[in-house]
Order: C-alpha cells, then structure tokens, then sequence
C-alpha cells in the first residue's frame, strides 16, 4: 500500500470498506453531533482534533473538493441548516447570521486525516488505520487473502459449472486442431493473454502459487465466467473451421481464430470490465500489483467489499457443507 497521503485508490479503498470504518468508529471514538443519521463535526471540532487551523482545512477542502465531498463533506444550507442549529446552536455558538456551514462525517473526517501533512495527530491515525485494515482482512479472510475470491456467494455455483465447458474447449482442441499435447496448456495459456494480458505462468507467479495450485481456484466468479465463454465459443469456431475445410485446423489458422475471436467487439466491454475487476480486487484485497494491468486499477466498491468481506461472505468449506445436501442429490442422479 502506498503512502495514504499521496494514493487516491488507497484512501477510497479504506473509505469503501464498511467493516473497516465500523471498526475505526469503534476505536477512535471520536464524539459528534448526531444530525441526518449521521455523525457530524464542525471545522472548528476538526481542527482542534488534528491540531490545525481552519484556514489550513480550507485549503484541503478547496484542493480535494470533489473527493471529500464524495466521502461525506456536506454544507448545509436552507432547511438542514436552521434544524441543525436549533439543535446544536447553542453548544457550538453558531452565528444567528451564517447562511451555510460545511459538516465532515466520519468518512470525510478520516478521509482529511488521510490528506493532512501538516497534522502529527493525522499522521498516527493513518498508522493507526493501516494497523486495523491489516487485522479487519486478516480476521475476515482466516490470515491469508490468496483465496478470498471463493468467499464471494456467486463463486461455488460458476466454478462447479466451469468443468463442462472447460471439457467442450479441451475436446474441440483435440478433435479440430492438428498439434500435440502442448496444445492444451498453450491455449488455456493464450487465453489468459487475450483477457489478461499475461499468461497463466505469470499470473501464477504474481499471486505465488505453487505448481500443484490451479490458477482458476483463485480466480473471481465473473472472470471465471468470462473464461468459460471464451473457452465454448472457440470450441464452437474451431468446429466451424473444421467443418468448412474439412480438415483440422493448423497452429497458424488457430493462431489467427484466437486473435480473431478475442478481438470481436462483443469482447471488448467484457474484457475492459474483467481487468478492471482483476487489477482493482488484486492490489484492494490481496496487495498484488499486476504490472501489465497498471491502467486498470481503481478503488475497489463498496458492494465488493460486503461481497467478499460482509455478512454475505462466507468460506468455500462453509458453503460447501451448507449445500452438501444438493450435490448428494446430484451426484445420485
């Protein structure tokens, strides 16, 4: 993780993390004014906090506008403004004169104690923070975050399904294509190129895998999708192929059906998304940096966060052992 005070996707990350904050709130502690379900605090409460002055808040405010508002910075004006000083007017000595006042919630209240260079204060806090980002993802996801991918409810169900259409793919290789052996891991191999832009020997290595770890056990339910996709479409080109010259492909025609295939503007939202999910979950939850994905990276969203961290997250073992039932079921048909 970087330097908080200079990373954008490293401070919305924290923000977007419910559990996190909940966990902040609880150790901070800091006192506020309830108001629009909310806990609000003054300028003048956040300077005295972080020991700085409010022309030095202005400033922050000015240079990260758009940021700090996104995370809760409001002025209240009109309606909100005359309840909340009939609520907390006296107690704070607001001027019967002021027509709009800017209120930080405790997001926006970390997010500038996540900016402030000038704030001893604020730079133990964003020790402090990182310390319980650290121990949140580690009590969440049993001290290792190399399979948090599977604590996602949508993942059991695709990679159950993922075999079938990995055998169409695997069929069609051996019955349309004119190679050895090799040709199965250098095409599972030349799609993770098309999606990723890396082969799966450097995505393993990326995310430390062992020989005996399949890449596919670590990955997200929407890319594992979007492999399956690639994998029965090509089956079915490949068939097509083989039909209309009447002989199976060779290297280069199959070379030049992948490129083709993966190029298909149909592709291209879908590929643009899955990087995007890939590079943005790798480097939020597991700290792993795909170089070749660099441009890909964003803050990882508050609906992924209760995805793979909330109450809906549970362990692949624990998912399992709910559905144990089902896949008797199954295997007895």
């Amino acid at each position: 993780m970087k330097d908080l005070t200079s990373s954008n996707i490293d401070r919305q990350n924290i923000l977007n993390n419910s559990l996190v904050i909940n966990n902040l709130r609880d150790y901070f502690g800091v006192p506020g004014m309830l108001f629009l379900d909310e806990y609000k605090y003054t300028k003048q409460q956040i300077s005295e906090f972080y020991q700085i002055d409010t022309v030095t808040i202005e400033r922050y405010l000015e240079n990260n506008e758009k940021e700090l508002k996104h995370n809760g910075y409001i002025v209240l004006k009109g309606k909100n403004l005359k309840e909340f000083k009939l609520q907390f007017g006296p107690i704070l000595n607001i001027s019967s004169k002021t027509s709009q006042l800017g209120v930080f919630n405790f997001r926006s209240f970390l997010n500038l104690g996540m900016l402030l260079v000038e704030s001893a204060m604020a730079k133990a806090l964003r020790s402090k923070i990182l310390d319980i980002v650290i121990d949140t993802l580690n009590e969440k996801s049993g001290g290792s975050t190399k399979f948090i991918n599977q604590r996602d409810e949508d993942f059991l169900n695709t990679i159950l399904r993922e075999p079938h259409y990995r055998k169409e793919f695997t069929q069609a290789l051996n019955l349309y294509l004119d190679l050895g052996n090799f040709k199965y891991s250098t095409y599972t191999s030349k799609i993770y190129e098309c999606i990723f832009n890396e082969n799966a020997i450097e995505y393993k290595k990326i995310l430390n895998l062992s020989e005996n770890e399949n890449v596919r056990d670590t990955t997200y339910a929407e890319i594992l999708k979007l492999i399956a996709s690639f994998e029965i479409g090509l089956a079915h080109e490949m068939k097509e192929k083989f039909n209309k010259l009447n002989r199976k492909l060779t290297k280069s025609e199959m070379d030049n059906l992948i490129f083709n295939f993966s190029n298909h503007p149909l592709f291209k939202p879908l590929i643009e998304d899955a990087r995007i999910k890939m590079a943005s979950r790798d480097y939020g939850f597991r700290k792993i940096f795909h170089d070749n994905l660099q441009n890909y990276i964003s803050s990882v969203s508050k609906s992924d966060f209760d995805r793979f961290l909330g109450e809906k997250s549970k362990a692949l073992e624990d998912r399992i052992d709910e559905n144990i039932d089902v896949f008797k079921r199954l295997k007895n048909r």
